[in-house]
């Protein structure tokens, strides 16, 4: 009997999402500064996605790999811990 070989097929790994909760305490600006510092955004784009966390609920703030996207939320929740605000993020699966 001979076996055949079967090439296995493996999905690149899987995108997250880092996302920001809106919260009635934490300052727009810091909420600002940090999109800035950790997600690499200009003034007028974390403007933007702070808006959007504002007004929508939540916002994203950027698409990474799932370890990327993990510590993006630990730096954000240290940043916001150190600064003594209950600012939220997680990570979750980009659907596609």
């Amino acid at each position: 009997m001979v076996l055949e070989r079967v090439p296995l097929k493996t999905k690149p790994p899987g995108l997250y999402q880092v996302v920001m909760l809106n919260d009635d305490y934490t300052p727009m600006e810091f909420v600002v500064v940090v999109i800035q510092e950790f997600f690499g955004k200009d003034l007028e784009a974390a403007t933007a996605i702070m808006l959007k966390i504002h007004l929508d609920g939540k916002g994203v703030c950027g698409v990474y790999s799932k370890d990327v996207a993990a510590t993006k939320v630990d730096q954000v929740l240290e940043a916001a811990h150190k600064a003594g605000h209950p600012l939220k993020c997680l990570s979750e699966p980009v659907d596609f």
